[in-house]
């Protein structure tokens, strides 16, 4: 039970816990506020303010509780004890809450010299892919350490005891869960293989099961693909260890792709191809590299024509690609109307 306060004992718990509240936050934005000013020449934010903000304070603010406890008057000593065990639990959390921040500003520090939206980013999707892998395990691994350090602030040896016999059944538990989750095992496995093989990384593009997209996230068991419709396709990890895939950013991120008309025999090739060079010089969709017509098939209708034009990108190309064909289909209805494919038959007149 309480023991009666009298009305200075009651102004002087006020005024320790207003000098918690006034510190606690007067260290927190002298602090925070010296690392803006570091942070304001940088290219880019990493988070400091979004990430490390609130657990800060909320640190500094329960350490301050657990420093002004012993100097509160007339608290019974188990009450000071609950309180302090309470502070305790809230001040691993918090800690917790910090180092999961830490690691986000950590990864965000390590990232700020890679950017993913210049041309030439192979090596910044790398390291983008890599980064989000580990940082998930990172963040496992402090979750794992900030319960055990939860169960030890709580000073109860009888939860130990528990703990005991739960690593005593594992063994037999164990057998079970890796039945269960063959498959989350699997793909755990195969995000630690992505993440240093490097299959696919982020913002790459891929053509899976049919659908064209960009690898929009990789998680621990899953990958999301942006489909170009905006669609998501989310795949098993494991998808991208076992089956076959298209990645067309693989190495690099400029690609070749055709155009193909089908034209009558009477068309002359030659001003075809000099109308497709004209074309593609004026688009600034191709990057100078290929531009080339061939006829690449003939059949007993028509002849195949295959223009093949090169883009710094896959979304480049595609568009390149149909305003060939509008362009092309443009110059033939001009200058050779006869051009579509023509069916011809021949009719035999029946002697009488």
């Amino acid at each position: 039970m309480l023991i009666s306060m009298s009305k200075q004992d009651w102004l002087f718990i006020v005024f320790l816990f207003s000098a918690v509240v006034v510190f606690g936050n007067g260290i927190h934005y002298v602090l925070f506020r010296l690392l803006h000013k570091q942070q304001k020449g940088a290219r880019r934010s990493i988070g400091i303010g979004t990430y490390l903000a609130k657990p800060a304070r909320a640190v500094f603010l329960t350490i301050g509780l657990l420093i002004i406890l012993p100097y509160i008057p007339k608290i019974p000593l188990l009450l000071r004890e609950r309180i302090e065990q309470f502070a305790e639990i809230f001040l691993v959390l918090f800690l917790g809450w910090l180092a999961i921040g830490g690691i986000y500003v950590l990864q965000s520090l390590s990232l700020i010299r890679f950017d993913t939206t210049v041309a030439d980013n192979l090596r910044a999707r790398s390291i983008h892919t890599q980064m989000q892998f580990f940082r998930r395990l990172i963040i496992a691994f402090v979750v794992i350490l900030d319960a055990g350090a939860l169960l030890w602030s709580l000073h109860d040896e009888r939860l130990w005891k528990y703990g005991t016999g739960l690593l005593a059944s594992a063994g037999l538990a164990s057998l079970v869960i890796a039945v269960a989750a063959k498959s989350t095992a699997s793909n755990l496995l195969a995000g630690l293989q992505i993440a240093l093989s490097e299959p696919i990384r982020i913002d790459d593009v891929v053509v899976v099961k049919d659908e064209w997209g960009r690898i929009e996230e990789i998680t621990n068991t899953y990958v999301v693909v942006k489909i170009w419709d905006e669609r998501r396709l989310v795949v098993p990890l494991s998808f991208f260890i076992e089956e076959p895939f298209e990645n067309w950013t693989r190495n690099r991120g400029d690609i070749l792709g055709t155009a193909f008309l089908y034209v009558d025999y009477s068309v002359p090739v030659e001003p075809l191809r000099a109308e497709l060079q004209r074309v593609v010089s004026q688009s600034p969709l191709w990057d100078k590299r290929v531009c080339g017509l061939q006829v690449t098939n003939l059949t007993d209708h028509a002849m195949e024509l295959r223009c093949l034009v090169s883009s710094a990108s896959s979304p480049q190309n595609f568009d390149l690609r149909c305003m060939v064909r509008e362009k092309m289909i443009e110059f033939l209805q001009a200058n050779y109307p006869q051009a579509l494919p023509t069916l011809r038959v021949a009719t035999t007149e029946i002697a009488q």
